[in-house]
């Protein structure tokens, strides 16, 4: 097989041999190393590897799956599905000959659950999990209590783009491998104070001027190059192609990119422009991570993400807009050196950027835990301390996520899972909302015929 020169392909040796004496490991690579797609392709190849082993790639993201599936496949020259398949939500694309699948990492713990002692798979591979998803985060503990108990063979890789696998290599007692990144040099430009104070200070106003102005100024200003915009969210993407259409170039095509499109339309926005235009990427956090975006030269950074919030005293999870961590805006920044010197232009000051954090709290320690909880329950611990976490779920919100699902049917008082329990765990859905779904289902058929 030959691999894409990458520098992920200096660290494989070194890989490759940990894997063979060690059943976990680390992997640091930076964005661009080629670590998402290099890796799963060399494992096959690995002395360990059994004839017909299979392989679990996990992606934070649907998007991320289905493009990091789709060139693994073209590196081998098939069409996804044989070699190389995908499992999100709602979608998969596998056949017998399968034999590494790029998956959600909902889509492990549900493969856990059915089955604890993942027949058939050699190795579990957690991508960006400096993410720190709750998903990927109790997938892990999962995956490692299997590993303990009914699987040592089976080898687990965590992949993290930042410096937090030194945290991880000593939590789980594991070897650490680096790799160097192909990042090329990005300059990297501020807002005068005085622009972010006319344009106001609520994250709308801001970005409802700023971004359309900043992406013309862009484009006057570089000849070449397409633009990727990073926006909060769906509503703000509107509002800024609106601007644009007509405002820009008859050349440059304008794509939103958000986890809710058609496939088709993610791809239009991931494939290079054609000969002789240009194309302006409006996409929210999706693309920080795991997608390199053809021609991309210039980012534009609203500064803003949305987040989910939970609020232990009504019992609800919002979205939250809130200005993205350094650690987040150095990803988005990266994301214009990928494929040569680039242009990055931050909607906020210098000085705004030395007050924001490191780094946001892992969802694990701010989210709903209600269908952890589940999860839990139907994995037969009562007590999460007999797993290993890298940051432990908060133990007063546990027991209010128990709580509510005791009242939902979902659990016995004594914290077994019910009937009602194991099926709302098969919705993927959060248990409330599955809760009402399942309720409406049965209104819905006890209602009489409509005359």
């Amino acid at each position: 097989m030959r691999l894409p020169d990458l520098p992920i392909c200096a660290a494989l040796p070194e890989l490759l041999t940990t894997l063979a004496a060690t059943n976990c490991a680390v992997l640091q690579a930076p964005p661009g190393a080629g670590k998402t797609t290099v890796v799963p392709l060399a494992l096959l190849e690995a002395p360990w590897m059994p004839p017909t082993g299979r392989i679990i790639v996990l992606e934070p993201r649907r998007l991320a799956a289905r493009a990091a599936a789709a060139r693994m496949a073209s590196i081998l020259g098939e069409p996804v599905g044989q070699t190389v398949g995908y499992r999100v939500r709602l979608e998969s694309r596998v056949s017998a000959q399968t034999r590494i699948e790029v998956a959600t990492e909902v889509i492990l713990i549900r493969m856990l659950q059915d089955d604890p002692a993942l027949e058939g798979v050699a190795a579990v591979l957690f991508d960006e999990f400096h993410e720190r998803s709750l998903q990927a985060d109790l997938g892990l503990a999962l995956a490692l209590d299997a590993q303990a108990v009914l699987r040592p063979d089976l080898r687990l890789l965590i992949m993290s783009a930042t410096l937090e696998a030194e945290r991880l290599g000593s939590w789980l007692k594991a070897p650490v491998v680096r790799s160097a990144g192909l990042q090329h040099p990005v300059s990297t430009h501020y807002l005068s104070p005085a622009r972010v104070a006319a344009a106001g200070s609520r994250p709308t106003e801001r970005l409802a001027d700023l971004t359309p102005a900043l992406v013309r100024e862009a484009l006057s200003k570089h000849a070449e190059g397409d633009v990727l915009v990073f926006l909060p969210g769906l509503a703000d993407q509107r509002r800024t192609a609106d601007k644009l259409i007509g405002a820009v170039a008859s050349t440059t095509d304008i794509h939103v990119l958000h986890g809710e499109l058609p496939a088709e339309q993610q791809d239009a926005a991931l494939r290079p422009a054609p000969q002789g235009r240009r194309k302006v990427v409006l996409a929210t956090s999706i693309a920080e991570t795991s997608l390199t975006i053809e021609g991309v030269q210039i980012v534009v950074d609203g500064g803003f993400a949305r987040v989910p919030q939970f609020e232990p005293r009504t019992g609800l999870t919002t979205l939250a807009t809130v200005p993205v961590s350094q650690a987040a805006a150095d990803q988005r920044r990266g994301r214009a050196g990928r494929l040569g010197p680039g242009t990055c232009y931050r909607l906020w000051t210098e000085a705004e950027h030395t007050q924001r954090p490191a780094h946001l709290p892992p969802e694990i320690l701010t989210a709903d835990l209600s269908g952890l909880a589940l999860e839990l329950a139907l994995w037969g611990t009562q007590d999460p301390a007999t797993l290993r976490w890298l940051d432990a779920p908060p133990a007063a919100a546990l027991a209010q996520a128990r709580d509510l699902l005791v009242r939902l049917g979902a659990l016995t008082r004594e914290g077994q899972p019910t009937p009602h329990g194991r099926t709302l765990a098969g919705l993927g859905l959060i248990p409330r909302l599955g809760h009402l779904v399942i309720r409406a289902r049965k209104w819905a058929t006890a209602l009489p015929p409509a005359p």
